[in-house]
């Protein structure tokens, strides 16, 4: 590796996250549309089916570029949306400037692509250190002597052209950075990352809206509202998955005793129960440091709602319309979460809980891909990569549900976990500490499954987020578990 493998500025990878700034699937026939209308074309007990490592070579360079090409397509529609003026504005100090993820994704994708795997001379070396997420926190970011709109566009435009250079000649095997495409498939997943960022700071911008999108598909019956897992141990983590990031490896063995889980997320609905029977108001239902950060923020609802005499409404990219109550409750941090799931007489579920009722199947006692087996996920299966600019109603995508019967755990809200961002047993960081290792300890929450603003080569259900405890801008919501009583057992 190039002697700025280890170095700072090559990550992290964007994570969807606040402050900190860590990070081809099937199609149908007729692709669905990004919104504003661009369009997308191991161990025993884990599924082996892995995509890019079934492929020849000319097959994965293929997918390698499909995938590219739909990632910069993503980042072209979210960055042309708006004007000079707007790419190059701080929409909430908590995001930088749309301009400057832009250059920030061409300028990982020169550090990893052309000069590490392709051995190339640099492409502009002199900008590095503006575009180390390490060295300047968000809120500094427009201070600096940023590319200007045409000369990022300019210089990701080039970058690509010498990463098509380098794929077309690429050897996917003789070192672990480039066995299977790994350093392509991370360079992908990190641009789709930042498209889920940037889609974040459009809903931090205040103007008209600039992004439309075709509605969700609407709900279908659910047969109960909780799911109970049965107790025993199941794999989690993966070791064959090729694209997988350091901090979902390995596999191994965990043991879950018997408990429930909400079938769907917590719906708008729901937290509406809360809000009136005064859930913000009552420390009972909040943990010390949940209640003291309620009082400092002033928190009295989700992020983006507000009161409309007696009803909420909310600001959607622009759109000010009513809170409908049966879409998964977003925008609310992991305190509000947690204090609801009290409330309710429940809690959140834990990582390893949240992972065994999306994995787990129990006819076969192995863990899935994905919820719904192993292929890769298409527009039935999951609200993902901005089709819908809103999370599907609870009980949508039925062909989704995992083998036990739990829907939505895949796309339309990130979900808050119990748990600590922790390395797994036998964690080896790869390829730089930056990406998971510097952010392990209670500080960081799990969030688990994507939004409908993840794409697709992200939302595997060995994917791990992790963020502060008081992030909201996020596309976060929740669901709750609780323990199974014997009498409950059968």
């Amino acid at each position: 590796m190039t002697p700025r493998a280890a170095n700072s500025n090559r990550g992290p990878l964007n994570r969807t996250s606040g402050e900190r700034d860590a990070t081809q699937p099937r199609t149908p026939d007729q692709p669905e549309p990004f919104a504003r209308n661009a369009t997308t074309s191991g161990k025993a007990g884990e599924a082996e089916l892995s995509t890019a490592r079934e492929l020849g070579a000319e097959e994965l360079r293929a997918l390698v570029a499909k995938s590219l090409d739909r990632a910069r397509e993503r980042s072209t529609l979210l960055t042309d949306a708006v004007d000079d003026e707007d790419l190059v504005r701080q929409h909430s100090k908590l995001m930088s400037p749309l301009v400057w993820d832009l250059a920030h994704i061409g300028n990982q994708e020169e550090l990893w692509l052309v000069r590490d795997v392709g051995g190339r001379e640099p492409v502009r070396i002199d900008i590095d250190e503006l575009y180390d997420a390490f060295q300047h926190p968000r809120a500094d970011r427009p201070q600096l002597p940023l590319l200007n709109p045409t000369e990022a566009r300019a210089y990701v435009r080039e970058v690509r052209d010498k990463v098509y250079d380098v794929l077309s000649g690429a050897r996917f095997e003789g070192r672990r950075l480039t066995e299977n495409a790994f350093a392509f498939g991370m360079i992908v997943q990190h641009e789709q990352q930042h498209d889920e960022t940037m889609l974040a700071t459009h809903q931090l911008r205040v103007g008209a809206p600039v992004l439309h999108a075709p509605e969700p598909p609407p709900a279908a019956p659910v047969a109960t509202p909780e799911v109970l897992v049965p107790a025993g141990e199941f794999t989690m983590g993966t070791a064959t998955e090729p694209w997988a990031l350091d901090n979902e490896r390995t596999a191994h063995q965990v043991h879950v005793d018997a408990f429930f889980i909400d079938t769907v997320p917590v719906t708008n609905g729901a937290y509406f129960e809360f809000i009136a029977a005064g859930g913000y108001d009552d420390p009972r239902w909040w943990s010390e440091a949940g209640w003291a950060h309620r009082v400092e923020a002033k928190l009295e609802a989700p992020r983006f709602w507000a009161r409309d005499g007696d009803r909420w409404v909310r600001t959607r990219f622009g759109v000010v319309e009513p809170v409908p109550a049966d879409e998964p409750v977003v925008h609310v941090c992991f305190y509000e979460a947690q204090a609801f799931a009290a409330w309710a007489g429940k809690r959140l579920p834990t990582e390893a809980e949240w992972e065994k009722a999306a994995r787990f199947d129990p006819a076969s006692g192995r863990s899935r891909r994905f919820p719904w087996g192993d292929e890769d996920p298409t527009p039935e299966h999951a609200n993902l990569g901005q089709r819908h600019l809103r999370p599907a109603p609870a009980g949508a995508y039925p062909r989704g549900a995992s083998a036990l019967g739990v829907r939505q755990l895949i796309g339309d809200v990130w979900e808050w976990t119990a748990s600590d961002f922790l390395p797994y047993p036998g964690f080896a960081m790869f390829p730089y500490p930056e990406y998971s290792e510097v952010f392990f300890g209670p500080d960081y929450k799990v969030l688990r499954g994507g939004s409908f603003g993840t794409d697709e080569s992200v939302a595997r259900a060995t994917f791990r987020n992790w963020d502060y405890p008081i992030r909201r801008q996020i596309f976060a919501g929740f669901r709750c578990a609780r323990d199974a009583h014997p009498e409950e057992l059968g």
